[in-house]
């Protein structure tokens, strides 16, 4: 039964249904089903162990799902990994190889993708091409930070995850990236993105999904939301969601 709340999307560019995940005996995704439309920025929400890294994990094939399917770009994520090729991703925190530079990471990954024509301009704008000749365990955790943005856009992806993009940036470079964010969309690329901060959501998102306890509770528009819970604004939206009786 489709909950009141919820505004069906069509036409998405990735499916999720019916996903379920547990570790040992803990149950972190239960029965999860949504859709991304394709040309939209989807915010993840929920609080701490709420199921969105484990959602991000199992799309990009770094986890298996219990049971449910996974559909990106009509491409099932368990039985080809040459879906991947056209996403882009930035996690919390990149596990960079820490004895190379900058650099060497960036030579690494272009030699790894074999594709030309890279975007560089997030390494210009973030002021990134002076620090590229440090190894990665020298640098900052703002460089570092700025380092993972890069290498997420830099090959075109159409399919962008980005899990905390903002975290450990200074406001200079968190613009930029928002910046690049709402850039790219214009361009047709789709974009996930999980945040803490849900000024910077109601900023960027098109699309909202929440997750509470590993099951979705809402998945439509931002302003659906925020109309139908009767708040001002999202951070209210969303605790509404969270203090509703579970159904």
């Amino acid at each position: 039964m489709t909950d009141s709340l919820t505004l069906m999307l069509p036409q998405p560019l990735l499916e999720v249904s019916e996903v379920s995940k547990s570790f040992g005996r803990l149950p972190v995704l239960r029965r999860v089903s949504f859709g991304i439309r394709a040309g939209r920025i989807t915010a993840i929400l929920g609080p701490n162990a709420a199921g969105k890294s484990t959602v991000i994990k199992t799309i990009l094939g770094l986890t298996r799902a219990d049971s449910g399917r996974i559909v990106v770009n009509g491409n099932p994520v368990s039985e080809d990994p040459g879906y991947r090729a056209g996403i882009g991703y930035m996690p919390q925190a990149a596990p960079f190889p820490e004895n190379l530079t900058g650099r060497e990471v960036l030579a690494m990954l272009r030699e790894l993708r074999e594709e030309a024509g890279e975007d560089t301009g997030l390494l210009r704008e973030l002021e990134l091409e002076g620090e590229l000749s440090k190894p990665v365990r020298t640098m900052s955790g703002g460089t570092r930070q700025k380092l993972n943005a890069a290498v997420a856009f830099m090959f075109h992806p159409s399919l962008l995850i980005l899990d905390e993009p903002t975290a450990g940036l200074d406001p200079v470079a968190s613009r930029i990236l928002k910046r690049k964010i709402r850039s790219v969309r214009s361009e047709g690329a789709t974009v996930i993105l999980t945040s803490h901060v849900l000024a910077e959501v109601e900023g960027l998102a098109d699309d909202l999904i929440v997750l509470l306890d590993g099951r979705v509770a809402y998945t439509g528009t931002l302003r659906h939301l925020v109309e139908t819970s009767g708040e001002d604004g999202l951070e209210g939206a969303v605790a509404y969601l969270m203090q509703r009786p579970a159904s």
